[in-house]
């Protein structure tokens, strides 16, 4: 069935690529800051093609569209792109070509790529340089072709920013001040030209509310040992936040003049940008007339690596997240058959659990609730044009998470409502298995995430199975709930950055299995890297978990265990009772008892 409004958004901006002098055009899924989650205003790529998950480009051409994204949304785009025209080109699959790869199979000597310089990452527009110009391929960026064809396009964000208080932050803005100019000494650079939203927040001890569910605010900073500039729209400032930045000896600028500001500066110096999330237009625009110093935003392993005050509040916050979804889980199984609930309602209800919880600000990213089949694509969202109605049979997974004032949660348990097959408890067995390995690591400092993640994927494996996605990311500090540079993955990709993990660096640790069609299921904890013995042989290290919500037994078929896995299992268990019954009434924590089998119904061998 053919989709004509998006068909119909392709041709008006096929006119407007004739118009410009343009062969190929392409819209990635970035703002001006290259976020990960953007506001409305920056979804130009949903708008052209229904694809609304979080990553992938989409390229149009007069013959053609094609869009690119990776396997989480493998199952999501089929069906949202269904109609459109939009080929799908799954990213990472045998013999699916990169974008670069296509265009450079399929431009031809002397034409034109174009795209919005303000959302293309430094990084990119340089690759794209150099492939294309044997070519003589020109590269327009200055066009936003969007703009005379989405006529009601949403207003550009600009919502309240808020201040961080110095006890919650753990660090003032002075330290933190102090921390980044070290680095840029170290570096050889005179000045820093920060674009990266959360690393603002963090640097600044603000907050705000520009993108759904992410505390942050629109804006760019540029730091020297004289001075700090903060480009935010002054319209979200109020007299307290003004007094703020004020009393920092912060200079405040409109957003909208950074250009203009890097264009004024005398050209001496050099200056450090990060060209994985400095927009290519700026990048030029500061290559004009500073040298530049091409190096990662020290800001982002300063902000990972979270201070004590950071921590202790994240442990006492994740408690009681964990406290609401065990409520709910609780609450789900008690009332499944009993009562209608749908994937919505079930979501809208967990999210009044967490709303009991009175530091809590909003969810960290919109819930995913996906029964049975509807599990099986990573990221689904349920609609209420599209959603399924929970019955007392197979699973449900819910993939949640809170931010709260001391801490932004993230977690998935995938729930047994009622019979499954022996298939899915032998899925869900492995999963839990491998969660289970991952938490109760060991390993020398020095090692990155890619060392260590087959301890989750093994168990996976063994089956010829796996999931395609890493099998952790890190998760900020009343912030964005993907934050790097940290994360557990265990394919090598040129250029995709690797850091070595760090005490006090968070992590989820969430493998899964997806089987499209039938059931998915994931398993999602938060740890922090800790450090361990040392002697001899060096810093050794562990996890210490700061999520406690019971794995679901009756999904569990311990023959498919090992000794020692069924001993993770156990343990796991025991510290989710002891740590949760003292704040439960007397019938929920019968049954967590019972949940959890810490009742002394299993012996294990020591």
């Amino acid at each position: 069935m053919e989709n004509q409004v998006i068909q119909n958004r392709l041709q008006a901006l096929r006119e407007a690529m004739r118009a410009a002098g343009i062969d190929y055009y392409m819209i990635p899924t970035a703002d001006f800051h290259n976020s990960e989650y953007v506001s409305d205003y920056f979804k130009v790529r949903e708008y052209f093609c229904n694809f609304s998950g979080s990553n992938g480009t989409l390229v149009i051409w007069q013959e053609g569209a094609g869009l690119w994204t990776d396997g989480r949304y493998f199952i999501q785009a089929e069906k949202e792109l269904e109609g459109t025209s939009v080929t799908l080109y799954r990213m990472r699959e045998e013999g699916v070509p990169t974008i670069t790869e296509f265009l450079e199979q399929n431009m031809k000597q002397g034409q034109t790529l174009g795209f919005d310089g303000r959302v293309i990452p430094a990084q990119s527009g340089k690759e794209y340089e150099k492939k294309f110009a044997d070519k003589q391929i020109s590269i327009v960026y200055d066009k936003d072709l969007a703009e005379g064809i989405w006529t009601d396009r949403p207003a550009f964000p600009a919502g309240k920013v808020t201040v961080l208080d110095e006890q919650i932050a753990g660090k003032s803005f002075e330290e933190k001040r102090g921390q980044v100019l070290e680095k840029l000494e170290k570096e050889g650079a005179d000045a820093f030209l920060l674009t990266k939203l959360d690393d603002l927040m963090w640097l600044f001890n603000i907050r705000g509310c520009d993108v759904e569910c992410n505390p942050v605010a629109m804006s760019y900073g540029y730091l020297t040992k004289d001075r700090t500039v903060l480009f935010i729209r002054k319209s979200a400032l109020d007299e307290g936040v003004t007094a703020y930045l004020a009393a920092k000896g912060i200079e405040v600028e409109e957003y909208g003049d950074v250009v203009e500001y890097l264009k004024a500066l005398s050209g001496e110096g050099k200056v450090l940008v990060d060209e994985r999330h400095c927009s290519y237009g700026l990048y030029k625009t500061v290559a004009e007339k500073q040298t530049l110093v091409e190096k990662k935003n020290p800001t982002e392993l300063l902000k990972a690596i979270k201070n004590p005050v950071e921590l202790a509040n994240m442990e006492k916050m994740y408690l009681k997240d964990s406290l609401a979804l065990t409520k709910f889980i609780h609450w789900l199984k008690k009332n499944i058959g009993k009562t209608e609930i749908t994937e919505i309602t079930a979501a809208d209800k967990l999210e009044e659990f967490r709303r009991e919880i009175p530091e809590f600000l909003g969810l960290s990213f919109p819930t995913i609730g996906g029964y049975k089949a509807n599990a099986a694509m990573m990221h689904y969202e349920a609609t209420p044009e599209s959603h399924a109605v929970l019955a007392p049979e197979g699973l449900f997974l819910v993939d949640s998470g809170g931010q709260y004032l001391g801490a932004t949660t993230d977690v998935t348990r995938t729930i047994v409502l009622g019979p499954v097959s022996d298939e899915i408890k032998r899925h869900y067995t492995a999963v839990a298995a491998g969660m289970l390995q991952m938490t109760n690591a060991r390993w020398l400092h020095g090692c990155t995430g890619r060392n260590l993640d087959i301890l989750a994927r093994q168990p996976v494996w063994n089956m010829g199975l796996d999931y395609k996605c890493g099998t952790g990311h890190g998760v900020g500090y009343i912030l964005n709930v993907h934050e790097g540079p940290q994360g557990l993955s265990w394919q090598y990709v040129e250029g995709r950055p690797e850091a070595v993990i760090e005490e006090g660096m968070d992590v989820t640790n969430e493998p899964g299995i997806y089987v499209e069609g039938s059931h998915g299921i994931r398993i999602e904890n938060v740890m922090v890297a800790k450090n361990d013995v040392k002697n001899e042989y060096g810093q050794f290290m562990h996890f210490e978990t700061l999520t406690w919500v019971p794995i679901d037994m009756e999904a569990i078929d311990e023959k498919y265990m090992t000794e020692t896995q069924r001993a993770f299992l156990y343990k796991y268990q025991r510290e989710v009772y002891e740590k949760l019954s003292p704040y439960l009434d007397d019938e929920e924590k019968a049954w967590l008892l019972k949940e959890t089998r810490a009742d002394g119904t299993v012996i294990l061998k020591n």
